[in-house]
């Protein structure tokens, strides 16, 4: 199993997820429970639709809590790290990876909302095996699938959001 890693979040992504925590805490959950006892007072629970997805919405709403309580908790705040040539999370790696062109940020998918750009966990197989190393250095990782796939650092650069 992979090393677990502390996450990286910007000032802006930490506060704009605590935000969305504090609403689903409060609002979200008085909002479901609402929801719930309404289609509970219908009738027969067995063959009430609006009952089972209201607990259905209510499951995923309390996994993405715990997945926000989880983020924020062990997060790493702060600027995104200025980019010494040195793949690291919160910079933006330029790869050949399997002999394709890839540019992604490296780091969490929290910190890139509405950027357009594609992500990549420093938890992941590729983004394990590229930690720390420097522009055109070369590697390789065994995906998920066995094969193994070569990848050569060609930039490095401070994300900017």
């Amino acid at each position: 199993m992979a090393e677990q890693t502390t996450p990286f979040l910007t000032q802006e992504a930490y506060d704009r997820l605590q935000a969305e925590l504090d609403d689903l805490s409060t609002r979200g959950r008085e909002e479901i429970a609402k929801r719930i006892e309404s289609a509970r007072e219908e009738g027969d629970l067995k063959e009430n639709g609006g009952y089972h997805a209201a607990k259905d919405e209510q499951g995923k709403m309390e996994a993405r809590i715990r997945t926000l309580q989880h983020i924020l908790k062990e997060a790493q705040v702060g600027e995104a790290p200025t980019s010494h040539g040195v793949v690291e999370p919160g910079t933006v790696v330029t790869a050949i990876v399997a002999g394709d062109d890839e540019r992604f940020l490296l780091g969490s998918r929290e910190i890139a909302a509405g950027v357009d750009m594609d992500v990549r966990s420093e938890s992941s197989p590729l983004g394990a095996a590229i930690m720390g190393l420097k522009v055109n250095e070369s590697t390789s990782y065994t995906a998920p699938n066995g094969l193994e796939i070569s990848v050569t650092i060609t930039n490095v650069e401070t994300f900017t959001g």
